[in-house]
């Protein structure tokens, strides 16, 4: 999935955390609302605007940040 044309960051909107282009819904909210259970078609009724493709960019752009991330060992 290639995210970048669907995910953003700009500064002056919502603080610059990552959002869905075209929109004030950040990647944080999609994935809060999942792990409360919500389903990508209850994501999409809650949020006509949005498209199956911005959900899955959610997901691949959240695994390519996680995946950069520098472990440190307490």
């Amino acid at each position: 999935m290639e995210y970048t044309k669907r995910i953003i960051s700009d500064p002056d909107i919502m603080l610059g955390k990552p959002i869905i282009k075209g929109t004030r819904i950040t990647v944080e909210l999609i994935l809060r609302k999942m792990s409360e259970g919500m389903t990508i078609e209850e994501l999409l009724e809650a949020y006509p605007h949005l498209k199956r493709e911005d959900i899955f960019a959610v997901i691949s752009y959240s695994a390519d940040v996680i995946a950069k991330e520098e472990l440190i060992a307490p």
